[in-house]
């Protein structure tokens, strides 16, 4: 079959040729969308859910969406290295900016740079003050303690009011929020509190893994309330099925009951999966129809794919007691295990684990589910540690 035909697309990020199965949420960003444009209170949006269930496919999805009905768009992907403050500073720039260059009347903009400037210079990053290159006086007194959890919120309700002002609307957008520390969480909590106290024209829609409720709870109380935390799971067997099939009979290549049942049995549906599973029976394929002994013949070929891609780029970041934790959680058997299962497993006590677990949640490779439970965040790297470490 024609490989340049191939409609399956695996790939951090990349868009899936069909985006079945989150039709309620979809409904969901556009109610929230047209909502905040006209000035209507509605809750921010965070994502959680597993690697691999297309939380960033969304994201890139509500981008789209907001561009379509005119939002001004900041766009972050948090990590581990750098701060929220300088990750925000030379977006929430080229926003002013460019709502400073819409017509209308008012300074707002202006003074929304100002305080900007006093943000930036109160802010240290890793090599010191924060530059970039606004030359313009600071308001002095306005965004400028040094405390992000005070001086974000009024930067935001000043960007907001600015924009308010023009007639524009603005949608913050942050993938991997859970790696900012928790005076940062709470910042962007309180910032989008006071923007829905004041109704003005700005949202937020993050992702995140499944920890990412509790850290907003424990952050601030009232985060519940203020945001909305759909889960992202893998799909059902019928939108795992549409999601192989229909891009496939648009190119004229259908797959059989069999071959598509496997590739649900392979992939627990998980989105990510199913993409290289199709991607790769494809190109393996001889002719339509794609059958079963055609996934199978392709399924040793994925599995190598995605341990010496998927699964490795975390394995590498492991050292050797942590891999031995998770090695013990992968022979314990799928889902969620108690955490004195997995010492007694280790023939070690309870509290000698902490600070590994701790470390690993930090590292995004594990998250509590419940209080003394731990779990994958990567589906299906159980069986990857089982084969890496057999």
């Amino acid at each position: 079959m024609d490989p340049i035909r191939n409609p399956f697309s695996p790939g951090a990020g990349s868009p899936p040729p069909e985006l079945v199965g989150r039709e309620t949420i979809l409904a969901d960003i556009d109610t929230l969308l047209g909502r905040v444009k006209i000035g209507k209170p509605e809750k921010s949006l965070l994502l959680t859910g597993l690697r691999g269930v297309g939380k960033t496919v969304l994201l890139n999805e509500v981008e789209r969406k907001a561009r379509a009905v005119g939002y001004r768009i900041i766009s972050l992907e948090a990590h581990e290295n750098k701060s929220l403050g300088a990750l925000l500073a030379p977006e929430l720039k080229r926003i002013l900016y460019d709502i400073d260059r819409l017509a209308g009347a008012g300074d707002k903009a202006r003074r929304g740079l100002a305080i900007l400037r006093s943000f930036v210079g109160s802010i240290k990053v890793s090599v010191g003050e924060l530059d970039i290159g606004l030359d313009i006086d600071p308001e002095v007194g306005s965004a400028d303690s040094g405390d992000i959890e005070h001086d974000l919120p009024n930067l935001f309700v000043a960007t907001a009011e600015a924009a308010q002002e023009r007639n524009a609307s603005i949608i913050v957008l942050i993938d991997e929020i859970q790696y900012f520390n928790s005076k940062e969480l709470g910042a962007l909590i309180m910032a989008m509190h006071k923007i829905q106290q004041k109704q003005l024209p700005m949202t937020l829609v993050a992702a995140g893994l499944p920890v990412l409720p509790g850290l907003a709870g424990d952050s601030k109380s009232y985060a519940e309330r203020l945001f909305a935390f759909p889960p992202i799971g893998a799909l059902n067997r019928d939108d795992a099925f549409r999601a192989i099939a229909d891009p496939a009979q648009k190119e004229g290549v259908s797959f059989t009951d069999n071959a598509l049942s496997e590739i649900f049995r392979l992939t627990k549906g998980y989105p990510y999966f199913l993409q290289e599973w199709g991607y790769q029976c494809w190109k393996m394929a001889d002719a339509s129809p794609i059958t079963l002994d055609d996934v199978r013949n392709t399924t040793p070929t994925v599995i190598n794919r995605l341990d010496e891609n998927f699964f490795r780029v975390r394995f590498d970041r492991l050292i050797p007691s942590e891999k031995k934790i998770l090695f013990a959680m992968a022979q314990l058997g799928p889902g969620e295990h108690r955490t004195g299962d997995i010492s007694a497993k280790l023939g070690v006590k309870l509290n000698s684990i902490g600070p590994a677990r701790a470390t690993l949640i930090k590292k995004g490779m594990i998250y509590s589910p419940a209080h003394g439970d731990m779990a994958f965040t990567v589906p299906l790297f159980d069986e990857f540690m089982l084969r890496m470490m057999k």
